[in-house]
């Protein structure tokens, strides 16, 4: 018998590198920033910068890669480096359309919780907007008022727990979906499930996941007592 977890009533989901298959963007538009300075964009900054807000992912790279400039610097010149990479459009992860239409169907209450700005939102996501609408809501990070720290700290994760129209009545019962050890922990500290599907340069070691998966292909939904796929 599968091992099975506590019972699920709400799902959120984070975007970058677990939805839409981002990373390779950034890591693009990042890396010509650090050239542009003479640096290089190591593995070492990738880590510590996926799944920050634009403010906390703009300080790793400029500590880890010694660039000389200032976060605000950083922030203005990567806005015209993101609207050249995100132009095109940004294929789906395996699994992702699949389980997002399944939750849907089944009367999951789902959000997303990313760390995006809202101007870099709208470029990935302009492909896909009736996926989009599929979710109860989306608390972008970087832009919104109420999350006063980013990842990984928890306050994103409990923020759109706390606005789905009934929200749930204990943390344990909400789901997370991660590619990101910043955001793995962000929801390990809201008291939430996590199930991490890391990405390939992550560190797995360096967070304690409810479940770690190679893919959202491979999520089975009755583990966490959640309709079965069909």
């Amino acid at each position: 018998m599968a091992q099975q977890f506590h019972p699920i009533t709400h799902v959120v989901f984070d975007m970058d590198g677990l939805l839409l298959n981002t990373e390779p963007r950034y890591e693009k538009a990042i890396g010509q920033m650090c050239r542009k300075y003479g640096s290089e964009y190591t593995l070492e900054a990738k880590r510590e910068a996926m799944g920050r807000t634009a403010v906390g992912s703009a300080e790793a790279v400029i500590n880890k890669c010694n660039l000389p400039i200032t976060v605000d610097q950083f922030i203005d010149e990567i806005e015209a480096m993101y609207a050249a990479v995100f132009e095109e459009y940004i294929e789906f992860l395996p699994g992702a359309e699949k389980l997002v239409d399944h939750l849907k169907q089944s009367n999951i209450p789902i959000a997303i919780a990313t760390s995006s700005k809202n101007s870099t939102f709208k470029l990935k996501s302009k492909h896909h907007g009736k996926f989009f609408e599929l979710f109860h809501h989306i608390v972008r990070g970087s832009d919104d008022p109420d999350v006063k720290n980013g990842k990984p700290a928890p306050d994103i994760f409990l923020i759109a727990a706390n606005r789905f129209e009934s929200p749930p009545k204990d943390m344990k019962s909400v789901l997370v979906f991660e590619d990101s050890a910043n955001g793995v922990k962000a929801g390990i500290a809201a008291g939430m499930q996590v199930v991490w599907i890391p990405a390939e340069c992550t560190d797995t070691s360096t967070a304690n996941a409810t479940l770690i998966l190679p893919s959202l292909e491979k999520f089975d939904p009755t583990l966490f007592s959640l309709p079965p796929y069909q």
